[in-house]
């Protein structure tokens, strides 16, 4: 059971949250959606809203949902890091995420899951994708893109914030 509260009133670090507990960015709709583990993103005030911004690779399945919804959810559970492992290992392309991890869907404005602590349910504003020549030291470049596989980075509005009752 979730309660709603005001993204201002999120418990703990979220960058510790982000980097050392990881969360979940998902979107879809009850036909079809896909989820990913994090460990990149951002939180503040943006246009005078709450904002967060997600990073997802072009390659990634979850871009695909992303792009074709309005909505998407970043939410965090824990040190459930098996969870993560599978999320960030495994494409929903060839499986079906949702069930291999035993999680729950919900479906609001864009899907979460039960087994969430915190659910923050953003409304897509802007979508950028990074790129080489904008980087002011060609080492982060190069360190982390190899490949040229440049994040997206997709801003949302935080329109909800849901936590574990």
């Amino acid at each position: 059971m979730f309660k709603e509260i005001s993204p201002r009133e999120i418990d703990g670090n979220l960058i510790k949250r982000i980097s050392e507990e990881w969360m979940l960015i998902t979107a879809g709709n009850k036909d079809a959606h896909n989820m990913m583990t994090a460990s990149w993103g951002f939180m503040g005030e943006m246009w005078g809203s709450d904002t967060a911004i997600a990073v997802v690779r072009p390659q990634r399945y979850t871009m695909k949902f992303i792009e074709e919804q309005d909505y998407f959810t970043l939410s965090f559970y824990g040190d459930k890091k098996e969870l993560h492992k599978v999320c960030g290992s495994k494409s929903g392309r060839d499986v079906n995420k949702t069930e291999l991890c035993g999680l729950t869907p919900v479906f609001d404005k864009a899907p979460y899951f039960e087994e969430a602590d915190t659910v923050i349910v953003c409304k897509k504003q802007y979508v950028q994708q990074m790129g080489k020549e904008f980087f002011i030291n060609d080492e982060e470049a190069s360190t982390w893109y190899p490949n040229d596989d440049y994040h997206y980075m997709i801003f949302g509005k935080i329109e909800k914030v849901l936590v574990r009752a």
